[in-house]
């Protein structure tokens, strides 16, 4: 983080976000409507992770992307993390250049320098991982990320997190905020979406919920409709097939 804000001021970033056109609306392409039968997925470019390893050696994030973009999916997530899961944050450019989707910056978000970095790259929302931030960050990125006109992901990943971020999940304007359940557990790396299944009657609006992680058939994603969350973020599934834009096709194959 010192060595990429010593290399880059935050008065470049605002020069550079100042001559750019308006992010795309990351809230409303995956906002469920209309058909209760209806799922939409954030489908995920990434190479590796540390559950996983490598997970596909031919890696061409923007040919992913245009292949996500023809099955179906409704906006990109996008890994910049270089050391663990093989991103950059060039690829974000790279793919909303070959696709009309909006795109995730998907990082470990720490310092309000990387919202203004991950704005200048060209993303359409970012991730904020809770069990990374306190409360006041959580509050003043999401601020923010509003002024700037990103959508955020605030992801939880136990019902303590929850708790703690529920006064603040969709402040300060609710069309920008999503929340995200990670069903992996981050103690055995296993994945379950029974957490979905528990955590989401902790919560009033549904519609905003992204189920993170474990999700690999359309039989998954039914089972989450009928918990009324209707919004799903897969990755490692879709990377590990030979196509994965034909694996997105097969999983929506029942809206």
């Amino acid at each position: 983080m010192a060595e990429r804000k010593a290399q880059t001021s935050l008065e470049a970033l605002q020069s550079r976000v100042a001559s750019l056109p308006s992010p795309r609306n990351f809230f409303q392409a995956v906002v469920a409507q209309g058909s209760p039968r209806q799922s939409r997925v954030i489908a995920e470019v990434k190479r590796k992770s540390p559950s996983a390893g490598l997970i596909r050696a031919d890696f061409d994030p923007v040919d992913i992307a245009r292949r996500y973009h023809e099955a179906g999916a409704a906006a990109i997530s996008c890994l910049t993390d270089e050391a663990d899961f093989g991103g950059e944050l060039g690829f974000i450019e790279r793919i909303r250049d070959a696709v009309p989707l909006p795109v995730l910056r998907k990082d470990f978000i720490v310092d309000a320098w990387q919202i203004w970095e991950s704005r200048a790259a060209g993303a359409d929302a970012i991730l904020l991982i809770a069990e990374c931030l306190t409360e006041r960050e959580i509050v003043d990125f999401q601020i923010l990320a509003v002024e700037l006109g990103l959508t955020t992901l605030l992801e939880v990943h136990d019902v303590e997190s929850l708790y703690r971020v529920q006064p603040h999940i969709g402040f300060p304007h609710p069309g920008y905020a999503l929340l995200g359940i990670n069903n992996r557990d981050l103690r055995t790396m296993t994945t379950s979406l029974a957490h979905t299944f528990r955590m989401v009657d902790m919560i009033d609006d549904r519609s905003i919920v992204v189920s993170e992680s474990g999700i690999r058939t359309a039989e998954d994603l039914r089972r989450l409709r009928e918990h009324g969350v209707h919004i799903a973020l897969v990755g490692e599934h879709l990377m590990k097939q030979p196509d994965p834009g034909a694996a997105l096709r097969e999983l929506l194959n029942d809206r």
